[in-house]
């Protein structure tokens, strides 16, 4: 049976409780060049997001899981977007909150376990995710886990004044 829980994190679904922690996750500034962001959220839409949370993954095309250590407590998301269930494949993205929860192995569970519920359970073909070239962490984590680079989006991203590429990492079901 699978089970979305590894030796030091599990994954869970989003939960009412978790508004304060998203809130300072999608307010930090320095995680805004990974996801886009250009404006800070207010709770009252972080609140209506986890009141959505629950929805279907072929409704509403993605998945957002809590990664959380044994104790509990909250360390980062992990998620499924562009989900695309006609050509069975969807995109993964992740992050690590706090800088000394990083470099442990948590992110390698965390992917790990979400891929192998990619692969077993939703039954798709592939999954892939797009990494900054500077990120040195995320760039070893998915080569480090099986996912081969199959691209790199020149001038992708506009961080600081300056454009960065961006790398295409993908993994088949074998």
């Amino acid at each position: 049976m699978l089970s979305l829980k590894g030796k030091q994190i599990y994954l869970r679904a989003l939960e009412p409780e978790d508004l304060k922690f998203l809130y300072l996750l999608e307010n930090d500034p320095e995680n805004w060049e990974i996801s886009g962001t250009t404006a800070p959220y207010s709770k009252h839409v972080l609140e209506l997001y986890l009141e959505n949370a629950h929805k279907d993954i072929y409704e509403v095309k993605q998945l957002r899981l809590c990664i959380c250590d044994l104790k509990d407590r909250a360390i980062g998301f992990i998620d499924l977007f562009d989900f695309d269930p006609k050509n069975l494949r969807a995109g993964l993205g992740i992050i690590v909150r706090q800088p000394g929860d990083r470099n442990k192995g948590i992110g390698t569970e965390a992917v790990a376990l979400l891929t192998e519920y990619v692969f077993s359970v939703l039954g798709l073909k592939q999954i892939y995710t797009n990494v900054l070239e500077d990120n040195e962490p995320s760039l070893h984590l998915f080569a480090k886990l099986g996912f081969e680079k199959v691209g790199v989006k020149k001038d992708w991203i506009i961080s600081n004044g300056k454009f960065k590429n961006e790398i295409l990492f993908q993994k088949l079901n074998k």
